[in-house]
């Protein structure tokens, strides 16, 4: 009891504060318009600065472990040939292409921060695993949507290919983590007034990410390709943490470290999955559905996979 206790203490915080930005939505406190400006506030300013911070006042070289970062790349990229592997029963390419991204894109940097700060106090193995992780995410999320979308012409895809690495170097996030990075290594201190700044907008970074998850859900769109997008969400919260979980526990990683690799495997699809795949020539109900049901779910799920490292001790 004690166990399922502490994960709901970890858990329903972060699903309280999703209830909540769904709620304001649904009053009209918060309408489509400011809940997509709260995303991109939270992905280009406060996250980013979340992530400096904590890097920039972290020893780097203490905490680098290469051995972890490595284990988060392979696993991404071994996740992402299974999912296209598994994905080879459904004839639509564009459909295909959709079941592949919504099925191994997490929700990393903002679930990864808020359950890991609830558990430990801090997020120091979340920079760690996003660079492990996040720029895989996002390479591969523009390749496969790129061959698989029946409506994009082929100067349109090789024009694609060519600002991927662009738009990878020009992410918020992994500019955050390059420079609090590059921080830590000069050994510089921050002065106190940045440092109180940085911290100040950083604190605020889980909270509105959180809410702006929640405004973002809408059952009501849930509609259409209902077999791939409930495959596409057991994979995603259920698939991965039973084929790689207990090879992370085999490896020795625990705590913090067996934290951010659940989160990675077993958080739901991120909501830009579905801005991407619009963008490129998909019609998105695949991914919008599966946004919505991991959302809702991986609350309950989470709170089991947690549960059950705790029972076993190994968080």
């Amino acid at each position: 009891m004690s166990n399922f206790v502490f994960s709901l203490n970890t858990t329903m915080p972060v699903f309280l504060m999703m209830v909540l930005g769904y709620i304001l939505r649904r009053i009209g406190l918060i309408d489509d318009g400011f809940a997509s400006k709260l995303n991109k506030l939270v992905f280009n300013i406060t996250l980013p600065l979340l992530l400096l911070h904590q890097l920039g006042s972290t020893d780097f070289v203490d905490a680098w472990d290469s051995r972890f970062v490595l284990f988060c790349f392979l696993v991404t990229a071994v996740t992402i040939a299974l999912v296209w592997f598994l994905s080879s029963w459904i004839k639509s390419l564009p459909e295909r292409g959709e079941f592949v991204q919504a099925a191994y894109r997490s929700s990393a940097a903002i679930l990864g921060i808020a359950y890991m700060q609830n558990m430990y106090g801090d997020a120091s193995m979340a920079p760690l695993m996003i660079i492990g992780s996040v720029p895989l995410y996002n390479v591969l999320a523009v390749i496969v949507l790129t061959l698989t979308a029946e409506t994009v012409e082929q100067a349109s895809k090789d024009q694609l290919f060519r600002k991927t690495f662009v738009s990878i170097l020009k992410n918020p996030i992994i500019l955050g983590v390059v420079f609090g990075l590059l921080w830590s290594l000069s050994g510089l201190t921050f002065p106190h007034i940045l440092d109180k700044t940085l911290q100040d907008i950083g604190g605020v970074s889980t909270p509105l990410g959180l809410l702006a998850m929640g405004a973002s859900v809408e059952p009501e769109k849930v509609s259409g390709a209902m077999k791939s997008s409930l495959i596409a969400v057991f994979i995603k919260l259920f698939g991965c943490c039973i084929l790689f979980l207990p090879l992370a526990v085999w490896m020795g990683f625990r705590d913090a470290q067996l934290v951010a690799i659940l989160i990675m495997l077993g958080s739901p699809t991120t909501v830009s999955s579905y801005i991407m795949a619009r963008n490129m020539g998909h019609e998105g109900v695949i991914t919008s559905n599966s946004v919505i049901l991991a959302t809702v779910l991986s609350s309950f799920s989470l709170t089991m996979w947690i549960w059950l490292l705790r029972s076993m001790g190994y968080l």
